[in-house]
């Protein structure tokens, strides 16, 4: 098989990953809202009522995802070049804005419930649907971070993220329940301002990666090192400059200058270059990769940074 259809099948396959996440993600954020629902008419835990908030916030922000995946898998075409990538990181701000909207909703009803305990009713029952949500959310960040590992996809990231905090919920919610049943109500109202303080900072992530998206920021410089002695590894490679690279969505974008000896042919240097891309490509699958040749001749004298 060759090499385009090698990347051919990678693509198809990360395409197909991403939509099995967001379909589970939806699948598993529905069935947590009706369990959580039951338990909460029953319990009127504010903690319960957060989760339940938290769980229906999910399920919106999954079906943002659902969308923006979709079209960020769509082909680049002739009015986006680049493709749609970019459509992940505005669904990961879509995702924040829920996300904090939530938690101020949560920091409201937690303060009331501070000011005004109430004695929570089925705590058992409610313990009983946070550890049935602790196991579902589990078995979906398994799968997200399978799907992560697999595409580098910022939308599922994003979705992972919170379901994470879902974990640190979940389980404050147990704590919450037994500690009102064994002694004050008000560490409901008390783990509700905390669920909510930390459902905050999680949305701040995801914004952060978003962002940086969206401005094009540079890949870590770990990771720029990498390419740039990788590049450097080939024997018949000079040097290189002004390397560029961003990344939207699951593609990488990669772009530098490769200095070649004067008396290449076209034909020489040509095939010098696509072996470098080759390489950068076996670390960095998908990657869009644009190589300027330049002969050595012409590259300034003075020492260049290889990171600027």
């Amino acid at each position: 098989m060759t090499t385009s259809s090698h990347l051919a099948t990678d693509k198809e396959q990360s395409a197909k990953l991403m939509r099995l996440a967001t379909y589970a993600s939806i699948t598993v954020a529905s069935m947590l809202i009706v369990v959580k629902l039951v338990a909460w008419g029953l319990s009127d835990s504010v903690s319960l009522l957060a989760t339940l908030i938290d769980s229906v916030l999910d399920a919106l922000a999954s079906l943002i995802n659902l969308i923006a995946v979709r079209h960020a898998l769509t082909p680049a075409d002739k009015e986006h070049r680049f493709g749609h990538g970019k459509a992940e990181a505005l669904a990961g701000l879509s995702q924040a804005m829920f996300i904090a909207g939530s938690a101020g909703f949560l920091l409201l009803e937690a303060g009331r419930r501070i000011i005004s305990p109430i004695a929570i009713e089925a705590a058992g029952m409610g313990m009983l649907v946070m550890i049935f949500s602790v196991v579902m959310t589990l078995v979906l960040l398994a799968f997200q971070n399978y799907v992560i590992r697999k595409t580098n996809s910022t939308a599922i990231r994003a979705d992972a993220l919170h379901y994470r905090t879902d974990l640190l919920v979940n389980g404050s919610v147990i704590l919450a329940l037994w500690l009102s049943v064994e002694g004050w109500a008000g560490f409901d109202g008390l783990f509700g301002c905390a669920i909510a303080a930390y459902i905050l900072y999680s949305a701040w992530e995801i914004i952060k990666v978003s962002y940086d998206q969206l401005m094009d920021r540079e890949l870590p410089d770990d990771q720029r090192a990498d390419i740039t002695t990788l590049v450097l590894e080939h024997k018949n490679v000079r040097g290189m400059h002004d390397l560029r690279s961003r990344h939207a969505g699951t593609v990488t974008f990669i772009q530098f200058h490769l200095e070649l000896d004067d008396d290449l042919s076209l034909l020489q240097a040509h095939r010098v270059s696509d072996e470098v891309e080759l390489r950068l490509l076996e670390i960095f699958p998908g990657s869009e990769i644009i190589i300027h040749i330049d002969p050595q001749s012409v590259v300034g004298h003075e020492p260049m940074d290889n990171f600027s």
